[in-house]
């Protein structure tokens, strides 16, 4: 094994390789950019070192400043996590010639994966099964089409230099090729510097499934099983479970073996993962080898007791691999989602902002945390707006799931957005409980799963009501009993006024629509008008974060986090977050455009601008693509008009709010 490993990444990877060295005894050294010198990971390794400006550009892909620290600080071993260089053949060749060791396969292996059609060709020479396509050399544009008329429609033009969802488009008409070719190879340019594309049959409704597959350098391949990644939102998993509800068997041994069959091929060493796209007949095909570590790896973890990151060590370090296939064994059902800052409300933009409340279920035997961040750290508008994966494990799927919403249900997130409340949809969802769903259904039904301004539900903004009137009133009786007065009528807060009849007004924000409500009453029973309905209120006491009524003689309990202004109330199975306003504010508008503008939602970098001073747009046309948090964003003209300015070049860095297009006043 080694002494000392340096961890080339951040976030959660970096702080879950930090533990299992630190188990193993093994001295830890990180990197860091300047936006991260507060982050976790440095804080939890042994010793760590700046290498640059927060741009990944200007630090994390750096491989000559991490080599660097690597030989200061005596390492003897890199570990890339996933991400950044963790599946770049150079640096990988890179580390080798400086006499260390790379925690991950040979770069000649990596070198016959980094180009998706080269990979298709090499498994379809192997024997393992590939969708029918096109991969060849000749990007002419009239080539390509021609071959997309020949495979036929639907069919997905994919970037051959890339993965984690860029550079993918489905295209179901001959007429939309070309503008989907133009696009898929701008963000491929964008994302991996190379705008070579292929060409597949498009599956309809296909599940995901990818198997964990070892190799050492001794010549053994295995395969962990499989996972199934099929809960997916543009081409980004988003639930991922083992095992996988839809594979029988024969299917998961006949899988299993094509994954070996695939690793053998390319002579792959250490950790990687061989991702097949299954179709409702049970025909499975390639699609990609990605050769690192998964970010879902935990949920193979918790089915096999396995710890994959020392079995990385232990392969990088020499080792053969420490169990032989018939010695995996699987037990019960593991399941995890991603939590992150990001609005799903507003097409899941990327979020960012400091973590005032980080609150997450405690680890025990079925509930696993793997997190980068903690309250009071802040998520950067560099990187992943990952917060924390979730993963949870029990004796079978139904089980297990009921252990993620109960898991969900805990969380707490203010600060920035969060798509907790998407997540608890989702679980609950009949497609996923039932194991039906497949890659494209979010995308097909995401009305289902996110929600629009003014739809809080009734019983939820009651119960938030009440927790703010005995909020109220204990605060009442604490200013009394500090003024001597304990019997004053200002002692109950319940809106007395000499005169008139006792009652309270309330507001709330939620989702930026501003509710109303009118209370009267005290002591925990209330007479609450909402919207011309009125809910009688009583028995209401707020103990320990937990709230227990009678709602119109209905007993309910909700739980209640209160951080000053925002206030989130939750049933078990829904949760709502509002945030209390002064009587006299107005709710803010909605919206990134103003009538007359279209603003920067968030800072990024401008990718593309469609538009010039003088030019006539309609109303919804795209006129600029900036790109922020690994997402590219379509800005669009919020009316029909002329372009009075445009503010911005393609490569300009623009700050949230920043007006970029302006038009001529009506």
């Amino acid at each position: 094994m080694f002494d000392t490993l340096l961890i080339a990444n951040r976030g959660e990877i970096a702080c879950r390789v930090i533990r299992t060295c630190r188990r193993l005894g093994i001295r830890t050294v990180a990197v860091y950019s300047e936006a991260d010198a507060d982050a976790q990971h440095v804080r939890q390794a042994d010793e760590a070192h700046c290498i640059g400006g927060p741009r990944p550009a200007d630090s994390y892909l750096r491989g000559d400043a991490i080599l660097e620290v690597a030989r200061a600080s005596g390492a003897q071993a890199i570990h890339p996590g996933y991400g950044f260089l963790s599946e770049n053949a150079d640096f990988a060749e890179a580390v080798e010639a400086a006499g260390l060791v790379f925690v991950g396969p040979r770069a000649a292996s990596m070198r016959k994966m980094g180009s998706k059609a080269g990979a298709k060709e090499l498994m379809q020479a192997a024997g393992v099964p590939v969708v029918p396509g096109y991969t060849g050399e000749d990007q002419d544009p009239g080539r390509l089409r021609a071959e997309a008329d020949a495979i036929g429609y639907p069919l997905m033009i994919k970037a051959a230099h890339g993965g984690g969802g860029k550079g993918m488009r489905i295209v179901r008409a001959a007429e939309d090729f070309a503008a989907a070719l133009e696009s898929c190879q701008r963000e491929a340019r964008n994302a991996f510097g190379r705008d070579r594309v292929l060409l597949e049959r498009y599956v309809e409704q296909p599940r995901h499934i990818e198997i964990q597959i070892f190799g050492d350098a001794h010549g053994g391949v295995i395969h962990l099983a499989e996972r199934e990644c099929s809960a997916q939102r543009r081409y980004q998993k988003v639930l991922e479970e083992s095992p996988s509800p839809f594979l029988t068997p024969a299917l998961r041994e006949a899988m299993g073996a094509a994954a070996v069959l695939a690793g053998r091929a390319i002579d792959y060493v250490n950790a990687g993962t061989v991702e097949f796209i299954v179709g409702q007949d049970g025909g499975f095909y390639f699609m990609e080898i990605n050769t690192r570590l998964q970010v879902e790896h935990p949920v193979t973890e918790m089915v096999t007791g396995l710890d994959l990151v020392e079995w990385q060590l232990r392969v990088a370090a020499g080792e053969a691999l420490p169990l032989p296939q018939d010695a995996v064994t699987q037990r019960g059902h593991a399941i995890e989602v991603r939590l992150y800052a990001e609005d799903p409300d507003a097409g899941f933009l990327p979020g960012s902002g400091r973590l005032d409340r980080l609150r997450l279920p405690a680890p025990d035997a079925h509930v696993r945390i793997d997190a980068g961040v903690v309250e009071g750290d802040t998520v950067t508008i560099f990187y992943d707006p990952m917060i924390a994966k979730l993963i949870v494990h029990d004796a079978d799927r139904p089980r297990a799931l009921a252990r993620l919403r109960e898991a969900l249900a805990a969380c707490e997130i203010a600060g920035p957005k969060s798509n907790v409340e998407f997540l608890e949809r989702l679980v609950r969802h009949p497609a996923v409980v039932g194991g039906t769903i497949d890659t494209g259904f979010l995308d097909r039904h995401l009305d289902a799963f996110v929600s629009t301004a003014g739809d809080a539900d009734r019983e939820l903004l009651v119960a938030a009501a009440v927790a703010r009137l005995i909020d109220q009133e204990r605060a009442a009786r604490r200013d009394a009993l500090a003024a001597g007065e304990p019997d004053s009528p200002w002692a109950l807060g319940d809106g007395w006024r000499l005169g008139h009849r006792g009652g309270r007004a309330l507001a709330f924000l939620h989702r930026d629509a501003r509710v109303d409500l009118y209370a009267q009453g005290s002591g925990g029973s209330y007479r609450i008008e909402l919207d011309d309905e009125v809910a009688q209120v009583d028995g209401a006491r707020l103990e320990d974060e937990v709230l227990s009524l009678r709602i119109d003689a209905v007993g309910r309990r909700f739980r209640v986090a209160d951080g000053g202004r925002q206030l989130l109330v939750h049933d078990g199975r829904r949760r709502l977050r509002v945030e209390a306003v002064p009587l006299h504010q107005q709710a803010s508008a909605a919206g990134g455009a103003g009538a007359d503008s279209v603003l920067a939602p968030m800072p990024g970098r401008v990718v593309v601008v469609k538009c010039a001073p003088g030019d006539a747009v309609e109303a919804g046309q795209e006129v600029m693509v900036i790109e922020a948090m690994k997402m590219e964003l379509s800005l669009k003209a919020p009316r029909a008009g002329v372009v009075a300015e445009v503010r911005g070049a393609a490569g300009d860095f623009v700050d949230a709010d920043a007006v970029l297009v302006r038009l001529d006043a009506q």
